[in-house]
């Protein structure tokens, strides 16, 4: 409508006068115009208690175009978030509304004739009720309702959208599975798959990232001024009206009996566990992927966004391997709180200007996965592909060798080789040193807002067992999911084995690429029930779980998935420790155990990278 509309004017000028002259449109990744215009230049908040069908009552913000002032009144498409994290909270005497805080960009949807809505889940911020766990069934429940009223308002289109990151994101798959029939699209950013491999990767236990993300929910759940990092938070905004201050405050009364989610992960330590207070397997109630089928069945078009050092890259591969329905993924050199260097703002508007407005900008042509390769050059950063892992890359095996590499500070120092070793009996061992790290500014810390980056890994390498390439005389990539062979011993007859991939440059400086992480009494493998690109997949059941035995057995697990090109010049090192101090539960006995790698010809430890030709 928007292009046929701007024809007309220009073919109805007077002759004479001077007609300015039309761009063509453009429609690609992180680019957009000559679609839709900016219509708006504001927006009205009002909010609202909305109730639920147990009479709990959400918090509900709602944002509405303007122009000059002036609120548009026709009918419009509804783009929401279910906000975990206030949807709108205090900054003295200002409410902060979502397009003015959490949602970044969210604004220039409002500018091209979209409403927006903002809700607090049930239990959070103003609204009602308690949280009994991350994505309680009757969290997701409430989505569904949320959903069809929005759609049925006199202001709505009819047509309803959900935007938004991390428990924002989530909380669209469940939305999604319930199929409300207003739902139209979707566009979660760094989301989960399923919750056991994040919360107990490989059965080793997240406490650093459950004990601050507890922490943080309870304060907002409190209403209370406290400061988090760079953050300021001085409590949740009322709803609209006279009485708003004194409902708000008697939802946070609701909130004192929230449960500690820290104590209920803590009391999950299998992927079958049953929880205590509902007696139900807690990782797959609470899993999203439990619900593919449905989600699948709902037919609503999904657009993932996802970072190579964000906590969830596996999982928005596993979505896109999993998901029949209409879907893209894109995927950028970001951690958790990061977008740099793209338009996000702009491909919401493709996404959505698509399923809501019916505008034919051609982004479902477009191959489905869009992603970035780290330190590529500038032209071929970005590439495309319509299936993963991309038919290039080819699993190249990286063999554990005898040293000297002659570049870490490591016991063994050992070299990364090409070559199977030939030796009959080769090992190298050491006791596990507990106060390894890979520091505060480590993917997982930046899921609750903790510092982002990663320092010069050689210390950290010193202090395990090290096997590095020589320099390389050429570039080559890595994309796809490295695979880790791991043939072990130790004394206590279990290991936390961690597993670093790592690029050195030439001054000695080691940089974090990946990690991944198994316990080695729950190396017994099985087969998912969603596909999974044939990567090794642990059980995790209680009856699956044993001790090592005494001879050298093998663990094989997979590192998250990454796209890297190594630079020539520079060296692969693949580093292992038996402990992370700030992200994992300690569970070594004192003293720590002695561990031995072995790697010779019958236990040939190993890590398989997918190389990619370089051009």
């Amino acid at each position: 409508m928007d292009r046929i509309r701007l024809v007309v004017l220009i073919v109805g000028l007077p002759i004479g006068a001077q007609a300015q002259p039309v761009s063509t449109p453009v429609s690609q990744p992180g680019v957009y115009h000559g679609y839709s215009s900016p219509r708006f230049d504001g927006y009205q908040r009002v909010s609202q208690y909305l109730p639920m069908r147990d009479g709990v009552r959400l918090a509900v913000d709602i944002l509405r175009p303007t122009k000059g002032g002036r609120l548009h009144s026709d009918p419009l498409p509804v783009i929401w978030t279910h906000h975990r994290y206030n949807r709108a909270f205090m900054r003295g005497d200002t409410i902060v509304d979502y397009a003015a805080g959490f949602g970044r960009g969210i604004d220039r949807l409002i500018h091209h004739g979209y409403v927006i809505a903002a809700v607090d889940t049930r239990g959070g911020g103003a609204s009602f009720g308690t949280q009994q766990g991350f994505f309680m069934p009757e969290e997701t429940k409430d989505a569904f309702e949320i959903t069809e009223w929005l759609g049925t308002q006199s202001w709505s289109s009819g047509k309803v959208g959900m935007t938004g990151r991390s428990y924002l994101g989530i909380t669209q798959l469940f939305a999604a599975s319930q199929a409300p029939p207003h739902l139209k699209a979707i566009f979660p950013e760094m989301y989960v798959f399923e919750w056991y491999p994040m919360i107990y990767p490989g059965g080793v236990f997240r406490d650093d990232f459950f004990s601050k993300w507890q922490f943080l929910t309870k304060q907002l759940d409190n209403g209370v001024k406290f400061t988090w990092g760079p953050m300021q938070f001085e409590g949740v905004a009322p709803v609209d009206g006279p009485a708003g201050r004194a409902q708000r405050d008697s939802a946070i009364a609701d909130h004192a009996v929230n449960r500690d989610m820290l104590e209920m992960w803590r009391g999950g330590p299998f992927r079958t566990s049953v929880d205590g207070k509902t007696g139900t397997q807690i990782h797959l109630e609470r899993g999203p992927a439990t619900y593919l089928d449905q989600i699948n069945a709902s037919g609503i078009p999904v657009y993932g966004l996802v970072g190579w050092y964000d906590a969830f890259p596996r999982d928005a591969f596993l979505w896109l391997a999993n998901l029949t329905v209409p879907q893209k993924l894109i995927v950028g050199p970001w951690f958790h709180g990061q977008t740099d260097g793209f338009d996000l703002a702009t491909e919401r508007l493709r996404w959505f200007d698509y399923w809501l407005k019916g505008i034919d900008n051609g982004i479902t042509r477009e191959p489905p996965l869009r992603y970035l390769v780290i330190d590529a050059p500038e032209s071929r950063r970005w590439r495309s592909a319509r299936r993963w892992p991309i038919p290039e890359a080819v699993p190249t095996s990286f063999y554990f060798r005898e040293g000297t590499a002659g570049s870490a500070g490591s016991k063994n120092d050992g070299r990364l080789l090409r070559v199977a070793p030939a030796a009959s009996l080769a090992a190298d061992s050491q006791v596990v040193d507990t106060t390894a790290t890979l520091g505060r500014g480590n993917r997982w810390a930046n899921t609750y807002g903790g510092p982002i980056g990663y320092p010069d890994l050689a210390a950290n390498d010193a202090k395990g067992f090290t096997f590095t390439t020589a320099p390389l005389a050429t570039p080559v990539e890595v994309i796809g999911h490295p695979i880790v062979h791991l043939w072990v011993t130790s004394s206590a007859r279990d290991v936390d084995a961690m597993v670093y991939l790592e690029e050195i440059d030439p001054n000695g400086r080691s940089g974090y690429v990946t990690e991944g992480v198994l316990r080695a009494s729950h190396r017994k493998l099985g087969k998912p029930p969603f596909k999974n690109f044939g990567l090794p997949w642990p059980t995790s059941r209680q009856e699956d779980v044993t001790s090592l035995p005494d001879e050298p057995t093998e663990l094989v697990f997979d590192l998250l998935p990454t796209a890297k090109r190594f630079r020539a010049g520079h060296r692969i090192r693949v580093t292992v420790q038996g402990a992370d101090r700030d992200s994992h539960v300690l569970v070594h006995p004192n003293p720590p155990p002695m561990v031995a790698i072995y790697r010779d010809k019958t236990r040939p430890s190993r890590v398989v990278l997918p190389l990619v030709p370089v051009r």
